[in-house]
């Protein structure tokens, strides 16, 4: 296998992660719903969780973007 195949396997694998991280800003964001949904007092203090949740897992997929980027730049 040469060097542009395995980057080509990498930006997939990156892809993945991707996808993961869609998984779980799905996953903060119906949690959220459903703990105002439950208690709607706690929603401010809830929030600010919400948004801290959200940046670590959009963080990840940005991480992935960036070695997806780095890999196409070797594949070419």
């Amino acid at each position: 296998m040469d060097s542009s195949a395995a980057a080509l396997i990498g930006m997939g694998m990156a892809a993945a992660g991707v996808a993961g991280s869609g998984v779980g800003i799905g996953y903060v964001f119906g949690k959220m719903i459903e703990s105002v949904a439950r208690q709607p007092g706690a929603e401010a203090r809830v929030s600010k969780y919400l948004w801290i949740g959200f940046a670590l897992t959009e963080a990840v997929a940005l991480y992935a973007l960036v070695i997806a980027f780095i890999l196409m730049g070797k594949a070419g």
